[in-house]
């Protein structure tokens, strides 16, 4: 494992991207995005990530060049189309976007088509928080699960996300699949040679496993909250299309990759309301009552949703981030 400034990790990914054929600015915005999951300790869903991102540009099954355009709007909602673009890139715009709206309506919701793969989504809940918005926003999946009671997989994992800001910025976000696990995190504890702490999945015999191999080779995730988690990730699915009349997990699964997904950020301005302060006060005082809880373990601490990674962020700012040192061999290979 080797330690890289966020910096110089940052400047790398800019410069690939700009050899593929990004602007600068929006090589520095895509960029951030792999950068920032990285610091965030989200290894699977930016360094990690980041040589199977480049191998679809090079392979021409993303162009960056296709850029978020508007289908529809009606006051507050707008529809967008990514032409199957940078998934990441098209996240931030939309949101931004959503963003914009609820400065002017108190909500704004966009829903975004034809995407490809966002990476970590609490990425554009954070991102909603930085500008004092309440961020959800949601995205399907090829199918990856199954319905509960059903052997073969038809639903996806469809991440969903939350983020309330907090004016010192330590926002309380909560980002979750409704898998078990993440495809990224099963991907990250292949990489690092580690059994999953919980079953995650089934292996090829149909037995719940905490191998992350197993789970690969069955392309069987675990629903999160077993009948809940497959219930949660149809309504998700359904919302998601009908929102952007685009494509619905069963769609995305005929495709030869994960791509031209349907996403929705909203983004709702709680100022309308109340003060900032005031906001910050009921936060804290939510938060201040749950951290009082009396952990099961001696010395154990409870955390709050995204408190983990803002302590992860302090060190790696400190440190540096830590890389797979084949991850960052590869990612080195494609500046030459």
């Amino acid at each position: 494992m080797i330690r890289i400034k966020y910096e110089d990790l940052l400047a790398k990914f800019q410069k690939i991207l700009e050899s593929r054929g990004f602007s600068k600015e929006h090589a520095f915005d895509a960029a951030t995005v792999f950068a920032t999951n990285s610091l965030d300790g989200v290894y699977s869903h930016g360094v990690n990530r980041f040589p199977r991102i480049v191998g679809y540009l090079d392979n021409k099954k993303m162009d960056p060049k296709n850029i978020l355009t508007k289908q529809m709007s009606f006051g507050a909602l707008e529809r967008y189309d990514g032409h199957r673009g940078f998934g990441p890139l098209n996240a931030k715009l939309a949101m931004d976007r959503a963003c914009d709206l609820a400065e002017e309506y108190g909500v704004g919701i966009v829903a975004l088509g034809n995407n490809n793969h966002w990476l970590r989504g609490g990425t554009y809940g954070i991102q909603a928080c930085n500008r004092g918005k309440i961020g959800i926003c949601w995205s399907n999946t090829t199918a990856n699960m199954p319905a509960w009671g059903a052997v073969d997989v038809k639903i996806g994992n469809n991440p969903f996300v939350m983020g309330i800001p907090r004016s010192n910025k330590e926002h309380v976000v909560i980002d979750c699949a409704m898998s078990q696990y993440s495809y990224g995190k099963v991907e990250d504890t292949r990489l690092k040679g580690k059994m999953l702490p919980y079953p995650g999945g089934y292996d090829t015999n149909g037995n719940l496993t905490c191998d992350p191999v197993e789970i690969e080779k069955a392309h069987r995730f675990l629903p999160a909250g077993y009948w809940k988690g497959s219930g949660l990730s149809i309504a998700l699915d359904l919302i998601a299309t009908v929102l952007t009349n685009a494509n619905s997990v069963s769609e995305i699964s005929t495709f030869d990759e994960e791509v031209g997904l349907s996403q929705v950020m909203i983004a709702i301005d709680p100022e309308k309301f109340n003060s900032i302060a005031l906001n910050d006060e009921i936060v804290d005082k939510i938060i201040a009552d749950i951290k009082s809880s009396i952990p099961v373990c001696k010395d154990g601490v409870i955390y709050y949703p995204g408190e983990l990674e803002l302590l992860t962020r302090k060190e790696n700012l400190e440190h540096g981030i830590p890389v797979v040192e084949s991850v960052l061999e590869k990612i080195d290979s494609f500046l030459k």
